[in-house]
């Protein structure tokens, strides 16, 4: 907002002058060419000062001049991963002495804050790509199609805290533009890693994955836990199997025991994860167990398995029933990272 003007001490004086011969503010106003809010503000600080000249005023001058704040800011736009430190220095060897706090304040009327980078999926351009083809291919497949879905993912859970933290400034919801970000990998390590599967009907069943798995492991697990999530789900004829491209998944033996149990396999594209409901189910069970404080493995995947089912079957039929909206953001992002 611009400053405005003014008004000359003249001015002032005769408004009061004025006021004090019987004139209204509005016919003041209109004689002296200033706003009524304006002459009444005059009016007031002369009855309660007796006074019109300027009072002095609270807080000290800015420390960082137009042109400091406007270096710094365009600092961290342009890397949003420099430290307090280094905003320090840079000012430093511009002729201005600041502490880190100073630094913070000014950069929090800015409109930007220090915040923890959002960990997400490393993203390809092959892979932005698929996802975005893939969105507009099924933008308007009905909702019954989906209904018919199994979901399916493996998932790693941590016993103790968060992984590291890398802090980034940014302004409000711009947590998930690309250089405010962290990217990873999937499966980078963790304390147990989990199978499982949800359809809209609710949800299927979890196990711990105890070993590296393998390509002959991953057709036990389907085995002994896909065919009876897909009974226990009263899934119908003709149901359709979702899994990511791990080379487990679509090796050729793998590929064969899905068509020889009669599964449709959902093509799907590589690093999407913002397109697998079931990612939102791994994040309701990992804030659930870690609410529960597991003390050990034994008691994590305890927790692990109470907590799953225990998840609502009317959650997972709106995480279904809301997938076009998935697909939607998808396209609206480009294929990039999404709230979802």
């Amino acid at each position: 907002m611009a400053k405005t003007k003014e008004l000359s001490k003249d001015t002032r004086n005769k408004s009061v002058d004025l006021h004090q011969a019987g004139k209204t503010e509005s016919a003041i106003g209109k004689q002296l060419g200033v706003k009524k809010s304006t002459v009444g503000a005059i009016i007031r600080k002369w009855k309660t000062y007796k006074t019109t000249d300027n009072l002095p005023r609270s807080g000290a001058s800015r420390k960082i001049s137009p042109r400091g704040v406007k270096m710094i800011t365009r600092t961290v736009s342009k890397n949003p991963r420099t430290t307090r430190g280094d905003l320090v220095n840079d000012l430093q060897r511009a002729g201005t002495k600041v502490t880190k706090a100073t630094i913070s304040n000014t950069l929090r009327r800015q409109g930007l804050k220090s915040c923890s980078a959002r960990r997400v999926p490393l993203l390809k351009p092959v892979h932005v790509q698929a996802c975005l083809k893939f969105a507009r291919e099924h933008l308007d497949d009905p909702e019954e199609d989906w209904e018919n879905v199994i979901w399916s993912d493996e998932t790693k859970i941590e016993l103790f805290g968060k992984n590291s933290t890398c802090h980034v400034w940014r302004r409000k919801n711009a947590e998930l533009h690309p250089k405010n970000t962290i990217s990873t990998v999937k499966h980078g390590g963790g304390n147990i890693m989990l199978w499982g599967c949800f359809s809209a009907k609710g949800p299927g069943q979890l196990i711990r994955v105890k070993e590296r798995m393998n390509g002959a492991m991953y057709r036990e697990i389907l085995s002994k836990n896909l065919l009876p999530s897909a009974r226990a789900l009263k899934m119908k004829r003709g149901l359709v199997f979702q899994h990511d491209n791990d080379p487990k998944h679509t090796a050729r033996a793998t590929k064969e025991w899905l068509r020889k149990k009669h599964f449709k396999v959902l093509e799907w594209p590589s690093q999407s994860p913002d397109l697998n409901p079931i990612e939102n189910l791994w994040r309701e069970l990992k804030i659930h167990v870690a609410q529960r404080q597991p003390q050990n493995i034994t008691a994590l995947e305890e927790f692990c398995m109470e907590e799953w089912a225990k998840l609502p079957a009317i959650v997972c039929k709106n995480l279904v029933a809301t997938y076009r909206k998935r697909l939607t953001s998808v396209i609206a992002n480009k294929g990039n990272i999404t709230k979802y």
